[in-house]
């Protein structure tokens, strides 16, 4: 009879751990599904906390009363700062230039575009010019062509600027809310986070979260760090040569080459001002200044730091970084490295631990660290 009541108190055991598992399942898809908004959010909030912690800690290990209190504000507030300060200048260098540009506008459409003299040196000049003639040469070509442009950008597109704006606004918003929470009950959430690793990975969770860690920090070194290196040193360059809002031309620059090869864009923009000014020798030697510090960026710098801190190829940075991109948008720039190099350790922590039962040798496998002491 005590046989068979501990067997039927192991089914009930078992049945109520099924259903409890069932239940959390159930109930982690609900709530995925109800947060859903807000993940890209608490996912910026985690890769700045990142970013910072050795910052952070420093400050918390020399100011320990205000870990609860003023350190996460000031920190939030911080960062706040450094993502709008730049994002205000360039809204008030374009309100400066809205004046300018409103004028020549007006000025086009009164009096017609003049042909460059810039058109009679390039291929098929002759169609150019034609064309230029026919379209852009009489005041009413140009505010045919000038309408047409406008019509374009902004037909429809309007509204969906505007719900990006406010949906991007809001996004920022929770995620500086995040970061102060994250910040504030920082080694709550590392001891549990250790303690979950260990329970569903063994010993190897603390691997898999260090990585992740080494690969979020390495991305930002070797993309933030890195474009704002290039975006400072062509904004130089730019001043020297004459280029109009050298200064907020270079914040651009270090913006875009934060994707690998976008500086290319920009530089390649101040080049066809220059053009637009006659200084064709300036846009020639702005455009390969630009191609060696992409090079030089691109080619040495970045995979060091990236691939020094992530373990990984630069081909898989690569892939990581544009798929990255194409898939969450900015946020891409950070989760697909180091997601890639996540799955990149995985697959070497497999491959050195293959056995081959037949007893005949291995293929020589190039592996950075001998086989991991995993549960």
């Amino acid at each position: 009879m005590g046989g068979m009541a501990e067997g039927s108190d192991s089914r009930d055991t078992r049945a109520h751990s099924t259903a409890k598992a069932s239940l959390g399942v159930l109930l982690a898809v609900f709530g995925i599904w109800i947060s859903a908004t807000f993940i890209p959010s608490l996912i910026w909030a985690a890769v700045i906390a990142i970013a910072i912690d050795p910052l952070y800690a420093h400050a918390e290990a020399r100011w320990p009363g205000g870990r609860k209190a003023w350190l996460p504000t000031i920190a939030t507030f911080l960062i706040a700062v450094l993502v709008l300060a730049p994002l205000t200048i360039g809204v008030i260098e374009a309100a400066r230039e809205a004046r300018t540009v409103i004028a020549w506008l007006a000025d086009a459409r009164a009096n017609g575009l003049a042909e460059p003299a810039l058109v009679q040196h390039l291929p098929f000049a002759n169609e150019i010019s034609s064309w230029w003639q026919n379209n852009l040469a009489t005041p009413e070509g140009t505010a045919l062509q000038l309408d047409r442009v406008r019509g374009s950008l902004l037909g429809g597109n309007s509204a969906m600027v505007g719900r990006s704006l406010i949906h991007r606004s809001v996004v920022f918003a929770f995620t500086l809310i995040a970061l102060f929470f994250l910040l504030r009950e920082r080694d709550v959430l590392i001891g549990q986070l250790q303690m979950a690793g260990r329970r569903l990975l063994g010993s190897c969770g603390d691997r898999i979260g260090a990585q992740l860690i080494r690969s979020v920090r390495g991305t930002i070194d070797g993309l933030v760090l890195v474009g704002i290196g290039e975006g400072a040193i062509m904004a130089v360059f730019y001043l020297i040569s004459g280029v109009p809002h050298p200064f907020l031309l270079g914040l651009l620059t270090a913006v875009a080459a934060m994707i690998p090869f976008g500086a290319a864009l920009m530089f390649g923009i101040a080049a066809l001002m220059l053009i637009g000014q006659s200084a064709i020798g300036w846009a020639i030697a702005i455009f390969l200044i630009g191609l060696v510090v992409v090079g030089i960026a691109d080619h040495f710098v970045r995979p060091f730091l990236i691939g020094g801190s992530t373990r990984l190829p630069f081909l898989w940075v690569l892939i990581g970084i544009l798929g990255g991109v194409e898939t969450l948008g900015l946020l891409g720039l950070f989760v697909g490295p180091a997601t890639m190099a996540t799955l990149i350790m995985l697959w070497r922590d497999y491959i050195a631990g293959v056995s081959f039962s037949d007893g005949s040798p291995p293929l020589e496998l190039r592996v950075d660290r001998p086989p991991p002491d995993c549960d």
